[in-house]
């Protein structure tokens, strides 16, 4: 897991929107989490779970 850290503050509802659909894009199964303090988006979090199937005609 990685962290990238970006200043939040100062920032408008648009460059917060921005960063909240970047980390939807590409997102098939998991979860985007936002952490609100005081009011203010502070951090948004990215879990993404990937899924394996067995190959066609085998089994586990």
């Amino acid at each position: 897991m990685t962290a990238t850290l970006r200043n939040l503050e100062g920032q408008d509802e648009a460059s917060i929107l921005r960063e909240i659909h970047n980390a939807l894009h590409g997102l098939k199964f998991g979860a985007v989490e936002i952490t609100v303090h005081n009011g203010q988006v502070v951090q948004i979090e990215r879990k993404e779970k990937f899924r394996l199937q067995p190959p066609s005609g085998k089994h586990a």
